[in-house]
């Protein structure tokens, strides 16, 4: 088994979670959602990221709204939804639960 095939599973696991975790704190642009990710050492492309923003936004998770930017055309920021938020809340607590359970196994 390679180590660098679960640590990759994981962290796809984790990607959705993290970036609602953002959009939580404020609306961003993909590029500052690519940008926080990779200072939290989570390497994100987008062709990685823009599938899954689609999928969130067609889940009716996020929103999104064009703002005017000075630096060339429009940009797309998302923002969570209300049902986002309610859905992050609900990936907060499993989150919690399962870092509980690994860290009792662990010190065991």
């Amino acid at each position: 088994m390679n180590v660098d095939n679960v640590k990759s599973q994981m962290r796809k696991g984790m990607l959705e979670y993290c970036i609602m975790l953002l959009l939580h704190k404020e609306p961003a642009y993909a590029s500052d959602i690519i940008l926080k990710l990779k200072e939290a050492q989570l390497i994100v492309v987008e062709g990685t990221l823009y599938p899954l923003l689609t999928r969130l936004k067609n889940d009716e998770l996020l929103s999104y709204e064009w703002i005017e930017s000075t630096q060339g055309p429009p940009r797309k920021y998302y923002k969570l939804t209300e049902k986002g938020e309610i859905f992050l809340g609900e990936l907060e607590s499993s989150w919690k639960e399962l870092n509980e359970t690994v860290n009792h196994i662990a010190n065991r």
